[in-house]
Order: C-alpha cells, then structure tokens, then sequence
C-alpha cells in the first residue's frame, strides 16, 4: 500500500538556503535538504487502485507556473512544538492549486483533510524541545531575506511508512504552464 502525496519541489539553491538555518536546536532531527518540498495534499496510505486513480486524475489539472515565497521560520504544535518550518506566503495561485487538488482528491474518495492548508517546508522533526529553546531559535534565525522560486510543476510523491522525512520518491510529475507563456503578449488575431 503507497503512502502518498503531491508537493512542490524546492530548487537546490533554495533548499541549500533553508539547509543553512539548521542547528543550534536540542531535541531537532533535522531533515536532509533533498527531502524539502511543499506539501499541496497529503493523501495516505491507499490501495494500488486509488493510487492509480490518484495519479490519472491530477492529470487533468491545468494551471500556471507559481511564484513561491518563503519569508519566514515559524513552529508548528503551540506549548508542545513539533516541528520547525519555514513558512511560504499563501498566495492565491499556491493556495488555489491546493483546493483543487483538495477537491479532485474527495471527488475519488479521500477523506478530507482536516487542517487548514498552510504552505510550508519541514526543516525539522521535535521531539521533547522545550518552548523557550524553541522561541529562542526562532529569534536567533527568524529574518532571512525572502527566498523566491518559480515552480514549474507540481508532483506525486510516495514514501515509506515512517515518521516522515523521507526518502520520497516522484511517482509521477504534472508540468505548469510556464509563466511566460501564460502572461503573453495579448495579441488578437
């Protein structure tokens, strides 16, 4: 049974960036730059028909090349933190080919997700890092000048059953219409 998901991928220099805010965290497994990516929807473990249905249907969607922005470092999990992420803006093009994929996913039978979509790449795992240690880092590392990348396609990740941080592998790539072609020149025929 496939676990999987569908994410932007993070260019190396961008992920090299992000590789640098590593460290300095006690309680931190750091995830190895390779695996950065920015989760649009997580789908599971599923079964080789879904799976198959999964990678068809996601052929259909037609969208821009997105602009992405990451700007800043943020904690996910409150008074328990669980992870260190480094935030992208939710533009409306990144958070409309989420929605889309959200609602093509529950049309094939996904359960829906339960949280609220925020962009965002992973750089590490908590475990029993105290609040303050955690707010101290953030602190320490939280300005960086934002990092921009185009992403030219989105894609269908599979990975083991884990507790994340990959190895993932590209099941399948779905290519954006590059954005220079989608502004054109406006010319009338």
């Amino acid at each position: 049974m496939p676990r999987l998901f569908t994410a932007l991928e993070i260019p190396f220099s961008v992920a090299d960036s992000l590789a640098s805010l590593r460290g300095g965290l006690g309680g931190a497994r750091w995830i190895d730059a390779e695996n950065y990516h920015i989760t649009l929807r997580f789908i599971g473990d599923v079964d080789e028909r879904l799976a198959h249905d999964v990678a068809h249907a996601l052929d259909a969607i037609r969208r821009r090349a997105l602009t992405v922005t990451i700007d800043q470092l943020a904690s996910f999990g409150g008074d328990k933190p669980r992870a260190i992420v480094a935030r992208a803006r939710p533009e409306p093009a990144l958070i409309e080919l989420q929605a889309e994929q959200e609602r093509l996913l529950r049309r094939l039978g996904a359960p829906p997700e339960p949280r609220k979509y925020i962009p965002h790449v992973t750089l590490a795992r908590l475990r029993g890092a105290a609040p303050g240690a955690v707010a101290a880092y953030l602190g320490a590392r939280g300005y960086f000048p934002p990092l921009k990348f185009e992403a030219p396609r989105f894609v269908l990740y599979s990975s083991r059953d884990s507790v994340g941080g990959g190895p993932y592998i590209v099941e399948a790539e779905y290519p954006l219409e590059p954005l220079e072609l989608a502004l054109g020149s406006g010319s009338t025929l």
